[in-house]
């Protein structure tokens, strides 16, 4: 039987094309993995449950770990990232949804707790919300066991559990699979970066000529500021981390102090994973350009100060989905994209499927690894293994048809050595 609360059972015909499309754009995930999981079930018996964005290749993933054996289930990780067709056609192949697109926050957490109510044996996490919640309110699954280990898919999720694991609260074997290679350099940083086509989807604007400002330079913001000048746009870098400003100032970036970019700003796009990326004060609200066009690519909606902006707005009106206009008691006008959520996963489809193949075949793999070593396996935060994150690179070259070289055996000793130099 399967368990479900979703939007509308009828879009899934819509779905299975969507998922379709996904399928074939996925192939170390859908083909190469999965095809070894139908036949040697390596997670049978084992539940898990994932707090993700809802996507069609979210149902990829789903349909893989299905295959390996195990019991799924999932619930949004964002309550406006949900693709209510997806969850139509998922549940129908036997896979336990709790999402719709639009939740409130409150049934946003009651979604994640049918999931744990399920007893999961291992959970994978996108923001670190529904590992957050078991510590909080469903401490027996820990302590009994139940849970084996967890994995995080985001960087905002794993900066929470290393701040859990250095105070020493974390009490679950966790996988940062975020800051695997296979991850951070691809799903991140090109993921995101293209997730810059929300805001022309959102307001039909034009990149070339504006000035369009970058908030942060990490993994994700880096890939947004280098495709915004792919696009012809005068990009300025803001920053805290002098190492990550430097990084910006010589890839040929402007940095500056946000407060010094907001009167001439036309686009502000945030990635930063920290809150109030603008200040919430109306003095900076006062300098923000007419017109100006607000989005964030990180994960939770306070990087864009979006309630102090609601709170300030003397009128709000929708003027196309998931764009609203708000007129400052100036008459100045500005317009936020997806209400300061994801941006790229609101108003279009998020990553693309390509990358995710990646970030995705690491997940399945990594529940391989972990109900393998579940006897092993220490609370804190653990390395994702280096041949699984190898091993992912060199699926994903050869589903490409692409031959890297080899080390001999001299050159593995040389490079692994001492001995020999001058």
């Amino acid at each position: 039987m399967v368990n479900y609360k979703i939007a509308d059972e009828s879009l899934a015909e819509k779905g299975k094309e969507a998922l379709y499309i996904a399928e074939n754009k996925m192939p170390v995930t859908a083909k190469v993995i999965r095809k070894r999981f139908e036949k040697e079930k390596p997670l049978k018996n084992i539940t898990i449950a994932g707090c993700l964005h809802v996507t069609k290749e979210t149902g990829i993933l789903a349909r893989t770990l299905k295959a390996g054996g195990a019991e799924v289930y999932l619930c949004g990780s964002n309550p406006l990232s949900t693709q209510d067709d997806v969850t139509a056609a998922l549940i129908q192949e036997g896979i336990n949804v709790f999402a719709w697109h639009g939740n409130t926050d409150e049934e946003f957490y009651w979604c994640i707790k049918q999931c744990l109510k399920a007893k999961p044996n291992i959970l994978i996490d996108d923001g670190g919300d529904m590992i957050v919640t078991a510590h909080q309110e469903y401490p027996d699954l820990i302590s009994s066991g139940t849970i084996i280990a967890c994995q995080e898919e985001t960087t905002t999720g794993v900066k929470r559990f290393r701040a859990m694991d250095k105070k020493g609260v974390l009490k679950v074997p966790l996988f940062p699979v975020n800051d695997a290679r296979c991850k951070n350099q691809f799903d991140n940083e090109l993921g995101t970066g293209q997730g810059i086509v929300s805001a022309i989807y959102g307001m039909h604007v034009l990149f070339a000529g504006k000035n369009v400002v970058i908030g942060g330079y990490g993994h994700c913001s880096s890939g947004m500021a280098l495709r915004a000048r792919g696009l012809g746009a005068i990009v300025t870098v803001t920053e805290v981390d002098p190492i990550k400003a430097l990084q910006a100032v010589f890839a040929g970036f402007r940095v500056q102090k946000i407060e010094d970019t907001l009167p001439n700003a036309e686009i502000i796009l945030t990635a930063t994973g920290c809150k109030h990326v603008i200040p919430p004060t109306i003095e900076m609200f006062d300098k923000l350009k007419n017109g100006v066009i607000l989005g964030n690519l990180g994960h939770f909606d306070i990087e864009i100060p979006t309630k102090e902006l609601y709170e300030y707005a003397k009128e709000i009106k929708p003027i196309r989905q998931n764009v609203e206009e708000l007129i400052f008691p100036n008459g100045k006008k500005v317009y936020l994209l997806a209400k300061g959520r994801l941006a790229n996963l609101v108003l279009s489809e998020g990553h693309p499927s390509e990358v995710m193949d990646m970030s995705f075949a690491l997940q399945s793999l990594m529940s391989e690894y972990i109900v393998k070593n579940k006897d092993s396996l220490k609370p804190g935060m653990l390395e994702v293994p280096t041949d699984i994150d190898d091993k992912v690179g060199f699926l994903k070259l050869k589903s490409m048809g692409i031959e890297i070289d080899k080390l001999s055996e001299e050159q593995y000793n040389y490079i692994h050595g001492f001995l020999e130099g001058t």
